[in-house]
């Protein structure tokens, strides 16, 4: 989920930019990307994020598992009001519970574009952060500077028939680390709807990584959301019955 959004990819060298001397395809680059989305296989995260608003802000803290690119599980640890709220993701399913109504719901398709807990991110997001590889064709575009880094900038076109809101996207990724920097999002008449610039790249549990993430609307003045990666443990041993909907009740 929000471990979601490309922006944990794999630590690698410039030499592994190129493979028996060939240079990476696009489509290679993206792999590699969405290797250190998760760290590893199975991966748990404590986070923050920060909702800015023109009148108000918010904060929100979670915790989340994560095995492979098909399992999530979210919990809401703060505020007060949203502690224990807790969202599941199993394959293609997004599931949610809220302990005040002591139920758990399947999100319907007609919610998937909408806000994720009143972020500037999308329960889509949930689902389908990491099918990049399948969901999408790649173009290789030309090399380009972020934060006076050499980044690979690659177009994502949605194949035809595919499920997915987005008319394109294009990823700016480090050429020596493989972290994504930036990650635009258009619509499907090709108008910029918003922009997520990641930084203060450090390295938590052995896996470097961008902890800053700003998502910003582009027409939605003063308004963006900022997640910041407090923990991350790389060594997690869950299997999928952990990712269950009787779990959700009991996870902590």
């Amino acid at each position: 989920m929000i471990y979601l959004k490309s922006l944990f990819i794999s630590l690698l060298f410039l030499s592994t930019s190129v493979v028996f001397g060939q240079a990476l395809t696009a489509k290679e680059i993206i792999k590699k990307s969405e290797e250190k989305i998760r760290g590893g296989n199975q991966v748990y995260t404590e986070m923050t994020i920060e909702i800015i608003r023109p009148k108000w802000s918010r904060e929100m803290k979670l915790k989340s598992w994560t095995l492979g690119t098909d399992y999530s599980m979210v919990l809401i640890t703060g505020p007060a009001r949203d502690k224990g709220s807790v969202f599941l993701k199993n394959q293609k399913q997004v599931w949610g519970y809220i302990p005040k109504f002591n139920r758990i719901t399947k999100l319907p398709p007609a919610l998937m574009s909408q806000s994720w807990m009143g972020t500037d991110l999308t329960n889509d997001d949930l689902v389908r952060e990491s099918n990049k590889v399948d969901d999408f064709k790649y173009f290789l575009k030309k090399d380009t500077m972020i934060d006076n880094l050499s980044c690979y900038q690659i177009e994502l076109i949605p194949n035809e028939g595919t499920d997915v809101i987005w008319g394109k996207i294009i990823l700016f990724i480090d050429k020596v680390d493989f972290i994504t920097l930036r990650n635009e999002s258009y619509d499907e008449d090709n108008q910029l709807v918003n922009v997520l610039k990641a930084s203060m790249i450090k390295i938590m549990d052995g896996v470097k990584i961008a902890t800053k993430m700003e998502i910003i609307p582009i027409e939605e003045k003063g308004k963006k959301t900022i997640m910041t990666i407090e923990k991350l443990d790389v060594h997690q041993s869950l299997d999928a019955i952990f990712y269950s909907k009787q779990n959700m009740k009991r996870v902590k």
